[in-house]
């Protein structure tokens, strides 16, 4: 896992309902909490795009939706400010279920990927469609 190039501002708050975009079978997944995140004394837990987030499942297959799996954030609404002075902003929120070793645990990605999570997590760009 290698540090964000881009200035993220964490648009995905603790709690928000996010569209899974891999072929796992989860559909809607609810964010409980953001791996590694250091905040204040009761300060919000937020998460951006590229952050791994644990999260349960609200809707999908009923095999899938006993687990509360690890997932990395791909797409958020919010945009997002990059070093050569473009910015970008997803039409939608969005995260791929991945294991422990961060590799995904689905075989296909549905929409675009943004390319700080593919600068990060390598094994995510190689079953993405569209970077951006």
């Amino acid at each position: 896992m290698k540090a964000v190039g881009s200035k993220i501002i964490k648009g995905i708050n603790h709690g928000a309902l996010i569209t899974c975009a891999d072929n796992t079978g989860a559909k809607i997944l609810r964010v409980f909490a953001t791996k590694g995140y250091k905040g204040k004394k009761k300060r919000q837990i937020k998460a951006g795009v590229g952050d791994v987030v644990l999260c349960s499942i609200k809707k999908g297959t009923p095999k899938i939706r006993n687990e509360t799996p690890l997932a990395v954030i791909i797409r958020q609404r919010k945009e997002i400010k990059r070093r050569d002075g473009t910015t970008i902003k997803f039409e939608d929120n969005a995260a791929v279920l991945v294991n422990e070793k961060f590799e995904p645990r689905g075989s296909e990605i549905k929409g675009p990927v943004a390319k700080e999570v593919v600068k990060r997590f390598s094994s995510i760009g190689k079953i993405a469609k569209i970077v951006v």
